[in-house]
């Protein structure tokens, strides 16, 4: 299914958002998600199922300044 993620589309068989954060390398990275502009904390990333046309947005920490 073609999703968006970060403004790209993406092809994806991900059923989950965790299933994507594995797939896309970031399985354990501390970042903040959201689907469809609604955050979805960590605990909640297992049951958060992904759509086709699904908009998510996936932000990492940085250091610096």
């Amino acid at each position: 299914m073609k999703i968006i993620v970060n403004g790209e589309s993406v092809e994806s068989g991900a059923a989950t958002l965790a299933d994507l954060l594995v797939d896309l390398g970031h399985g354990g990275a501390a970042v903040a998600t959201a689907v469809n502009e609604g955050f979805v904390p960590a605990t909640a990333r297992a049951n958060c199922p992904l759509r086709p046309g699904d908009r998510v947005e996936i932000v990492a920490p940085r250091q610096g300044g």
